[in-house]
């Protein structure tokens, strides 16, 4: 099975209006998902709102999209919680439910140094024995991982790539040239940069547009592969009108609301972070009528 390359979806977590999980629907996207040939799933990342479900609600999730998936794609599991000790806790749950890739955020909220960083990350690969790809959002975290610290955290066995959302084209291609003489990877987390990354030696994308044009997406990496540059690129330009969809709130909403507004009963993201205005509502249902007249999905 292959780890750490591809398109990889970030599935969305289908909530009912009273905000329990619909798992009915998520078995719909799993398989949605597969059938537009997608390389990989990752279950509770910042798409599917990890950040805001507990851990119970986390174990039904995992083993929802484990079960449905049936050993068809490699399942990655967002298990970074602040403290290394939860982090061990959650990471030994998913090993226990059969995922297969351990995605970990850096910890986050309190600011921490480079080899705190590369403590907390070096304890959870000893201590679970499953493949981890590091996870550098410093946005949303407060916390860089510098490509110096990814460099040493690849010479860990069982840390084999890194997922880079930090926006800055500059730090992906320090990743991948820090790391080029080991057997790592670097994935793309910003929807924007992938078939640049891809041309600079990366390995593929956490992509949370996948949710919303899966078969697109794909054709970023696939058409890259089979060295179609021209379809590459259009695949990588056909999602420039949505992600300006982006101005209109958090992008995980938006994600998440234009899944619905393509006829999945998926439900809002959790409050508070549910609102789309009145303008961004009309702004998404366009672009996605022009996609769809594109052929675009």
């Amino acid at each position: 099975m292959d780890l750490a390359k591809g398109i990889i979806a970030p599935i969305i977590t289908p909530m009912f209006e009273d905000e329990s999980i619909n798992e009915r629907e998520l078995k719909n996207q799993v398989n949605r998902l597969i059938e537009a040939g997608i390389h990989g799933i990752f279950a509770f990342g910042t798409n599917g709102e990890g950040y805001i479900l507990s851990e119970a609600e986390k174990e039904l999730i995992l083993s929802v999209v484990i079960e449905e998936n049936a050993g068809r794609l490699p399942i990655y599991a967002g298990t970074g919680c602040v403290s290394t000790k939860d982090t061990i806790r959650m990471s030994k749950m998913a090993k226990r439910l059969g995922a297969d890739v351990l995605s970990i955020i850096t910890p986050y909220f309190a600011k921490a140094s480079q080899e705190e960083l590369y403590e907390h990350y070096e304890a959870v690969a000893n201590a679970v024995d499953l493949p981890i790809v590091l996870y550098n959002i410093p946005d949303r975290t407060g916390n860089v991982l510098l490509p110096d610290t990814v460099a040493r955290l690849s010479e860990i066995d069982n840390i084999v790539g890194v997922k880079d959302s930090s926006g800055n084209v500059d730090n992906i291609f320090q990743y991948i040239e820090k790391t080029k003489n080991r057997d790592f990877s670097v994935l793309c987390g910003s929807d924007s940069l992938i078939l640049q990354s891809l041309m600079a030696g990366g390995t593929g994308a956490i992509s949370g547009c996948a949710n919303v044009f899966p078969r697109n997406m794909v054709g970023i990496y696939e058409n890259y592969i089979n060295n179609n540059l021209e379809e590459a690129q259009k695949c990588q330009d056909n999602i420039k009108s949505f992600r300006g969809c982006f101005q209109y709130g958090n992008p995980n909403t938006i994600v998440k609301t234009a899944v619905s507004m393509l006829g999945y009963p998926v439900g809002s993201c959790r409050r508070p972070f549910h609102q789309v205005s009145p303008e961004g509502r009309v702004a998404i249902e366009k672009v996605l009528r022009e996609n769809e007249q594109l052929g675009i999905d």
